[in-house]
């Protein structure tokens, strides 16, 4: 029997193809996540909405500047008690207007940015906004973790919702 030759071209074709796939596929998922992730964010500037609650119903205390950095309609519907509409992280204007709005600030003040449109592993807007800021010197940045979403992780549970603006 002979060794047929013919299919050394699409063999040599398909390892070439797999091993550049498999290439691609680690320099994608290896490292540092992309900033514009919501996994980009250290976990230990992560904030669980329980131990916002508490901070914001602590006497005496400074209360942090809560900046939404999602949609507007959103905030309009349903937002945290004293909290600001920034907008969307994840395009230009929105991080023009956090600059703006921090411009002025205390590069150690307290700033919790949350957004909550949908589920953490698909959010586009905390990720760039914490990044931001971070390239500002802000120093104490925090992001509200919502595993799932505002509604779900905030509303459904009880906790302050204020609506309008």
């Amino acid at each position: 029997m002979k060794p047929s030759f013919r299919l050394l071209p699409s063999a040599v074709l398909a390892l070439v193809l797999f091993v550049l796939g498999s290439q691609i596929a680690r320099a994608q998922f290896a490292g540092a996540p992309s900033p514009s992730s919501a996994y980009s964010v250290p976990t230990s500037h992560l904030m669980q909405p329980a131990e916002l609650v508490r901070l914001l119903g602590a006497k005496n205390t400074t209360k942090p500047l809560m900046l939404q950095v999602g949609s507007r309609m959103m905030f309009a519907q349903a937002h945290i008690p004293g909290s600001e509409y920034i907008g969307p992280g994840a395009q230009p204007a929105g991080i023009e207007q956090l600059k703006a709005r921090v411009a002025k600030v205390d590069r150690k003040a307290q700033i919790v940015l949350y957004c909550g449109c949908c589920p953490w592993n698909r959010c586009p807007n905390v990720g760039p906004a914490y990044q931001a800021l971070t390239d500002m010197g802000f120093t104490h940045v925090q992001v509200l973790y919502f595993a799932n979403n505002f509604g779900a992780d905030w509303v459904e549970k009880g906790y302050p919702v204020a609506s309008g603006q």
